[in-house]
């Protein structure tokens, strides 16, 4: 199955549809054929769940960023840097590696432990 992202304002993805490869045999194949059916003329790019084109599979609030090719997740951290290979936020501190689980705290720029509630 081929998997297309509707792009709006600022090439925010608004919505992401499944179409059978046997319609989607070119990427513009498919975009021709939303239209249609939609009679529309979106802004429409495929995307992939395995990552195979445009880095990462598109979801609502994704942008498309034409320069890159990618679809890029929003913003969760400030502190956080876009990695050019794969177009995604990272911490600007490696998260340790261990049994335990983190969350990021946004205020010391650091892993916090989370403890479990039993």
């Amino acid at each position: 199955m081929a998997h297309f992202a509707k792009l709006g304002v600022g090439n925010i993805v608004e919505q992401v549809i499944v179409i059978s490869n046997n319609i989607a045999i070119t990427e513009q194949a498919g975009i021709d054929f939303i239209n249609k059916l939609y009679n529309t003329r979106d802004v429409w790019k495929q995307t992939s769940y395995n990552n195979n084109i445009r880095k990462n599979f598109a979801g609502i609030g994704y942008q498309y960023d034409q320069t890159r090719d990618a679809f890029i997740a929003p913003k969760h951290f400030n502190s956080w840097i876009l990695n050019e290979d794969t177009c995604r936020y990272e911490a600007p501190v490696a998260m340790p590696i261990d049994d335990n689980r983190y969350s990021w705290n946004e205020q010391t720029l650091s892993w916090d432990i989370v403890e479990d509630t039993i």
